[in-house]
């Protein structure tokens, strides 16, 4: 009777450590689900992001006075090694930090026919950061997001992506108070056949320009190497934050139930230093009301 007793202890316990993602559904924005939504621009197309609202949302927000922080998010590429599908509902990385507490939206790069989402690179760029310069404040506005405390984050080409795209131009590098990359960085290796990515020196002399634009906001970098840490402090010198997260002792042998491959988006879904960390940076940037620049 003890051992079994000791055994459900152990097992609750583990549970409560990892964090589940929200079920999907497609019956519009609602606490606790994650919901696919297609914008009007977009309509009869499959196109479309996703949005889980906090635990605590309800539709009389606005009499309430109330407002949350948001997190939005870039996936990684197709790439079944990791586990990554390329796809919205594939997310896991910003829920980790969102935990039910903040606004948790997945940004879909748009295909080059405008018609779906594109799951390798970027699709149509100007479609794509097009999308997020309407859906974001879009979504502020109908749900309560604050306008002032929305984070940017991504996995792989989406770590990618927070600058590539997030700081694409002034316009989109406005909606953000803060961005986290995790596991590569715009700028960093050539995308020989890409034609964004290569030559390689011409390709980190345009990502400066666009790190540039980060402007002193806060940027955290998840598995950064000295080469990353080198090329980010020469623009970007005040306000990063590096952390590298030792899978092995956050997982464990790979695959395992939550993540296959080292290389995942899954880690800050399981408590552990590392996601204590990263929690608590979303926490602080978010915690401030000073205007975004």
């Amino acid at each position: 009777m003890r051992l079994a007793l000791l055994i459900l202890t152990l097992a609750t316990s583990l549970a409560a450590a990892e964090l589940a993602l929200p079920p999907l559904t497609q019956q519009g924005p609602q606490p606790g689900k994650r919901a696919s939504v297609t914008p009007a621009e977009y309509a009869g197309t499959q196109v479309h992001h996703l949005i889980a609202l906090p635990d605590d949302w309800t539709s009389d927000w606005k009499a309430r006075g109330k407002r949350w922080p948001v997190i939005a998010e870039y996936t990684g590429n197709y790439f079944p090694t990791s586990g990554s599908t390329g796809e919205v509902e594939g997310a896991a990385l910003g829920y980790g930090v969102a935990r039910g507490r903040a606004i948790w939206i997945v940004l879909p790069y748009v295909a080059k026919d405008r018609r779906k989402n594109e799951r390798t690179w970027w699709g149509d760029i100007d479609a794509t950061v097009g999308y997020a310069k309407t859906n974001t404040p879009r979504i502020c506005a109908e749900f309560g997001g604050d306008p002032k405390k929305v984070v940017l984050c991504g996995f792989s080409r989406g770590a990618i992506g927070v600058s590539f795209l997030g700081l694409h131009d002034d316009e989109v590098a406005k909606l953000w108070c803060g961005l986290w990359a995790h596991d590569h960085f715009d700028g960093m290796l050539e995308w020989k056949g890409q034609p964004w990515g290569s030559p390689l020196a011409r390709y980190r002399e345009e990502a400066s320009v666009r790190l540039r634009r980060l402007n002193g906001r806060p940027l955290l970098v998840t598995q950064a190497g000295a080469e990353t840490k080198k090329f980010i402090s020469s623009i970007a010198a005040t306000n990063v934050e590096f952390l590298n997260v030792d899978m092995a002792a956050h997982f464990g042998a790979f695959p395992n139930e939550l993540a296959k491959h080292p290389h995942n988006d899954r880690w800050p879904l399981r408590d552990g230093d590392a996601t204590t960390i990263a929690r608590g940076w979303f926490e602080r940037v978010t915690a401030t009301d000073k205007p975004a620049k």
